[in-house]
């Protein structure tokens, strides 16, 4: 079974990532990029993106990033979180959707997230 895990990508920079994606200032400062569950993606959404708009929401099957690919324990939020400490590979992406907003304002998540 395939396990997906999801970057959070303004969709310019998806747009212009070609092979592999290599993350925002925010995961190169960082050194790595984040991703989320699809648990945890509402939260990440409401915390981090809340003011944003064309976002892209990207699926990765995390069993073609390797060893590259670490769980790591976030503070703020008490959970695991899977960090990529390499470019994003094309190959690995499952699908790749813009992120949609409810009449409120609140995120509308793909239905491939389900």
């Amino acid at each position: 079974m395939m396990t997906e895990i999801f970057k959070i990508v303004p969709r310019p920079e998806w747009e212009h990532a070609g092979e592999s994606y290599a993350g925002s200032p925010h995961d190169q400062a960082d050194g790595f990029l984040h991703f989320s569950t699809r648990a945890q993606l509402p939260e990440t959404l409401r915390r981090y993106y809340a003011g944003q708009t064309d976002l892209m929401l990207v699926a990765v099957d995390a069993g073609k990033l390797g060893e590259a690919l670490r769980w790591e324990y976030s503070p703020s939020r008490a959970e695991d979180f899977p960090h990529l400490y390499a470019p994003l590979p094309r190959n690995a992406v499952v699908w790749a959707k813009p992120l949609n907003r409810k009449a409120d304002g609140e995120f509308l998540l793909p239905e491939e997230t389900v």
